[in-house]
């Protein structure tokens, strides 16, 4: 599975430098001078490698130079690629509240009666909190609001949830 570490949004200039969104939470290692990215295109999925010339940060955002891409006609070329990683490359480490989206897609949720809730589909990140949409299994969707109050156990087999009275009526 990919897990996507930038986007291209933009061209910045006449030389070729791309405006990336960050979607890492290290930048620094991912995107060094030297360091062959690979390239999805969102909507065909086509895939290349590309190979970091320059990066630095200006107004709060990342700039990327990669080899190849000299003018602003090839760099806005890229507008919209994605910058991915194999989910395989990369784990949470030894915080037990961090986690990536991969690692908990596809657990399975139980109350903390036992009850089988259903499955993780997908992680929201919205601007309160995140969300865990979980595949009932009745089919319906349920969203649970990831917080401790309501997700006090996340195992490397399951998710075990508290769920408020009333939260997926």
């Amino acid at each position: 599975m990919d897990l996507v570490v930038g986007r291209v949004v933009k061209a910045h200039g006449v030389r070729g430098e791309l405006v990336v969104d960050v979607r890492t939470d290290d930048p620094a290692d991912r995107f060094a001078v030297g360091t062959s990215l690979r390239t999805r295109h969102p909507r065909s999925g086509a895939q290349t490698y590309v190979t970091v010339t320059a990066a630095r940060m200006h107004a709060g955002r990342l700039l990327l130079s990669l080899e190849g891409v000299d003018s602003r006609d090839r760099a806005d070329e890229l507008r919209g690629q994605l910058f991915v990683i194999d989910s395989a490359d990369v784990d949470s480490g030894d915080d037990p509240d961090e986690f990536y989206d991969h690692e908990l897609e596809g657990l399975p949720v139980l109350t903390l009666a036992g009850d089988r809730v259903g499955v993780v589909a997908e992680i929201l990140h919205l601007p309160a909190n995140d969300v865990l949409a979980v595949t009932a299994e009745d089919g319906r969707e349920l969203l649970v609001p990831f917080v401790r109050e309501i997700v006090p156990v996340i195992a490397a087999d399951r998710i075990e949830i508290d769920p408020p009275d009333g939260l997926f009526d």
